[in-house]
């Protein structure tokens, strides 16, 4: 149902594995997009690689008492028909209303993704069997953890539709990138043009962690006066 999912070109995976998510917002800060943090989800073990794929989107709504049943779990439109959906590669991005009370994935679900190839999971809500998830090794996004069953305050309605995440319109399709910092949205009609902004972000401030490290004040380095600017270009010059 919904959006047929996209691959995404393995050297744009590449290179924005090699740009933190406090770039990204910086970037698309500069291209008037101010919403693209997704709140509450925070990486479920530290520690892990910096992430990259294209969303697939699932969305849920509140509970309704004769659709959120243990038996909608067999349904046609379920969370077991929508990861059978999915795409290796992908990123399972998960609107759950940031209900907190109801654990919308737990360790069957999760090891059945890392069997699919999915790259990670991210949610404004909650999974369930921690221990068992942390060991399919699938990195997951969230709030946090949670006994009860989705069933308990949540339907799930479809998959590959807009939805909201965090307090962000994810479109299916869009790029994910989450580290430690949470998980950013590009849309997917900019990342053209974010792309080597933000590598050339990444190299200004390595440039500038470099200049802090000898000893220059901030005044007129970040941000950059004219003859930091100069020293800069001469840097760029000197090592390309």
């Amino acid at each position: 149902m919904g959006i047929d999912p996209l691959p995404l070109d393995p050297e744009i995976v590449r290179v924005l594995s090699g740009v933190t998510t406090a770039t990204l917002t910086t970037v698309l800060l500069k291209k008037g997009l101010r919403n693209v943090w997704l709140r509450g989800a925070r990486p479920l073990r530290t520690g892990g690689p910096r992430l990259v794929g294209r969303a697939f989107t699932l969305r849920f709504v509140p509970a309704r008492e004769d659709l959120a049943t243990p038996a909608s779990w067999g349904s046609p439109i379920s969370t077991r028909a929508a990861i059978e959906a999915m795409p290796a590669g992908c990123i399972a991005v998960v609107d759950a209303m940031g209900v907190t009370d109801a654990g919308i994935f737990g360790d069957i679900l999760c090891s059945r993704m890392v069997k699919r190839g999915i790259t990670a999971l991210v949610t404004d809500g909650v999974v369930r069997d921690i221990d068992g998830v942390l060991g399919t090794g699938l990195p997951v996004w969230c709030q946090g953890t949670a006994a009860p069953a989705s069933v308990a305050g949540l339907t799930f309605v479809g998959w590959q539709e807009p939805v909201g995440c965090g307090g962000v319109a994810v479109f299916p399709n869009d790029i994910v990138v989450a580290d430690a910092d949470g998980a950013v949205l590009i849309p997917a009609a900019l990342l053209d043009a974010v792309i080597p902004e933000a590598v050339e972000q990444e190299r200004f401030e390595g440039w500038i962690m470099t200049e802090v490290a000898r000893g220059v004040p901030l005044p007129g380095l970040y941000p950059p006066d004219e003859a930091a600017k100069s020293r800069y270009a001469a840097w760029v010059k000197a090592t390309s």
